[in-house]
């Protein structure tokens, strides 16, 4: 539970108040709403607050990317304590574009669920034949139509370190690890490209010089790591250099953007 466990941080001071509630989450990171479920207790949702704050702006900080980036432009929603499903630490609902952490078992699970938002939101921004529902990985896998763009270039080369091995012509060991355990589990979970590629940011993430495991945990000490589904060694290195490369390029983007749009906006207001 939130409110009694204790979580490792190191990284720098992300705010200058001793406490932060979720109207100052929201306000910072520009989420389209927030929403807390009512069986959560003031005291709860108080400190699941600062450390959800903290997380978030540690994410921020290790992809070099502004606020805009966390709540994707203002488009995704957030939940904390509602909507819990069985055996499911968050989830994240493509139909309403929000992310969930359940009230006793959601921390860690950030990086991992907020990479899905970003799949998701990315899709029909790289590709021009995709639906509503698609995440840009699984229309990468797909052989979708790319809209040109040397942003879209550098997310390719991510799906591509993480699905594809060195040469580019076979299935990465990780993809072949994922499609073993969904064989011996009998249902497809772990090679379904989406969430392949959400282990594999959570990796990347959590291979940062920032450590924040209520933002994220679990990609080298717990049995799935142990199984293999997630990135080891050079293939490891690999992927978190094109998503290092992707995520510094998309911050300069964004900010450049920002900047551009505030002195557009300043100087309307001069006229």
């Amino acid at each position: 539970m939130v409110s009694k466990r204790q979580f490792y941080r190191r990284g720098p001071i992300q705010r200058d108040s001793a406490s932060v509630s979720f109207v100052d989450v929201r306000r910072k990171f520009g989420f389209r709403a927030i929403s807390i479920g009512r069986w959560v207790t003031e005291a709860e949702r108080d400190r699941a607050a600062g450390l959800f704050y903290d997380a978030l702006a540690d994410l921020m900080s290790i992809l070099r990317g502004p606020e805009i980036l966390i709540s994707l432009r203002e488009t995704l929603a957030f939940q904390y304590g509602i909507g819990g499903r069985p055996g499911t630490m968050a989830f994240y609902e493509p139909a309403t574009r929000t992310f969930s952490l359940a009230k006793n078992a959601g921390p860690g699970s950030i990086a991992h669920e907020w990479f899905h938002a970003l799949d998701h939101y990315l899709a029909d921004k790289v590709f021009s034949d995709v639906g509503d529902r698609a995440y840009a990985s699984e229309a990468w896998l797909r052989d979708a139509t790319p809209i040109p763009h040397p942003l879209n270039d550098r997310l390719f080369a991510c799906f591509r370190a993480i699905m594809l091995d060195e040469t580019g012509e076979n299935p990465s060991e990780l993809f072949r690890v994922s499609v073993a355990a969904d064989k011996a589990n009998g249902a497809i979970y772990f090679s379904d490209p989406a969430e392949i590629c959400a282990r594999a940011f959570e990796a990347f993430v959590q291979d940062a010089s920032i450590s924040n495991n209520f933002l994220v945990s679990g990609t080298k000490a717990t049995e799935e790591a142990r199984m293999g589904l997630y990135p080891t060694g050079a293939h490891r290195q690999r992927i978190n250099a094109a998503f290092s490369e992707y995520f510094s390029l998309l911050g300069y983007a964004l900010r450049a953007q920002s900047e551009r749009a505030a002195t557009k906006s300043s100087k309307a207001t001069a006229d």
